[in-house]
């Protein structure tokens, strides 16, 4: 009696979610139709961006349980490999993104071989190290990059000879980009490759002697993330349509780990939410000018003291609830 109850609680919550995203897809689709300013929209778009770089970043922390200090050298990769070639070789935004995407791809499964030795503060450290490795680069690389002078005219994405450069056009583009991400770190994390690297996070020992290739998992997980940082880079090169290495700092990888920690580590709505949140609070604290930031980090040290876990974050009680009835579960299932 009691396990049908649960499964039409878990149908009934299920069949909520459900609702709530068609009606959140619905009022998504309407904003630009809203006449808004073009503050709120572009800042809608920039959310979308963080929301990609989040939910990147928690597949390897969050999901993965590695610690990544270095994502934005992921993002400058894709927004200066994309910059290059739309600049310098007139290619089209969705070729020089997928490039963007997939050389970022390549220095992430590089950044992820240290992961076979490393972890914890060691492989934080080399992640750190990494992430100012492609700053440097990008600075003192004057006939690639043109260094600190940056790289202006990044033209703006078209598809069939139709103009996105519209707040219109960037607003459903970073939408599309946005929800593909979403659903694609979904149905990972819901997978038998989402399994694995959950079962890396929580212990990793035991992960291997269970037949897990963890060596594999990591590189993945690091590879994955790093695919999808670059795709955001791409967009935000043709969005701004100027970069430079001031963009892409250390306090840019610290802002997306913020994300993922106030939103919940594993949690994809909590790092929609997180996104939210951290892009849109320093803007509407910005009339308190000098204080604004105070209080910005005041309120990130309350949220941690209060509720360490995130906003969407499983509490310890629950997970020591799940793994409780998981034991019971396997020991009725042995005898």
């Amino acid at each position: 009696m009691k396990t049908a109850l649960d499964n039409l609680k878990g149908k009934s919550t299920k069949n909520s979610l459900k609702i709530i995203i068609i009606i959140a897809i619905a009022l998504s689709l309407l904003v630009p139709f809203l006449n808004l300013s073009s503050f709120v929209i572009r800042m809608i778009i920039m959310v979308g961006i963080y929301i990609i770089l989040g939910l990147s970043l928690n597949l390897v922390t969050g999901f993965a349980g590695q610690l990544s200090l270095g994502h934005a050298a992921f993002y400058a990769i894709g927004a200066y490999t994309s910059a290059i070639l739309s600049t310098r070789f007139e290619m089209s935004f969705f070729i020089t993104a997928l490039m963007g995407a997939l050389l970022a791809a390549f220095f992430g499964f590089l950044l992820g071989l240290p992961t076979l030795k490393l972890e914890g503060a060691y492989l934080a450290i080399v992640t750190l190290g990494f992430c100012e490795i492609v700053r440097i680069v990008a600075l003192n690389w004057m006939g690639l990059t043109r260094g600190p002078m940056g790289i202006p005219g990044i033209p703006a994405p078209s598809i069939f000879g139709i103009d996105l450069g519209t707040e219109v056009g960037y607003y459903f583009l970073i939408y599309i980009l946005a929800a593909a991400t979403i659903i694609t770190i979904y149905r990972i994390v819901n997978s038998r490759v989402g399994r694995a690297f959950i079962a890396i996070r929580e212990d990793e020992l035991a992960a291997q002697s269970m037949g897990i290739n963890t060596t594999m998992y990591k590189v993945l997980a690091f590879t994955i993330a790093a695919f999808f940082a670059g795709l955001a880079g791409s967009f935000y090169a043709h969005y701004v349509t100027y970069i430079d290495p001031q963009s892409f700092t250390f306090d840019e990888s610290i802002q997306i780990l913020s994300i993922v920690i106030l939103g919940g580590m594993g949690s994809i709505p909590g790092t929609i939410i997180g996104a939210l949140i951290l892009v849109t609070a320093p803007e509407f604290l910005r009339s308190l000018q000098d204080y604004r930031m105070v209080m910005y980090g005041a309120v990130l040290i309350i949220m941690m003291l209060t509720r360490p876990q995130g906003i969407m974050g499983a509490s310890k009680t629950k997970i020591k609830r799940n793994k409780l009835a998981s034991s019971k579960i396997s020991n009725k299932g042995g005898e």
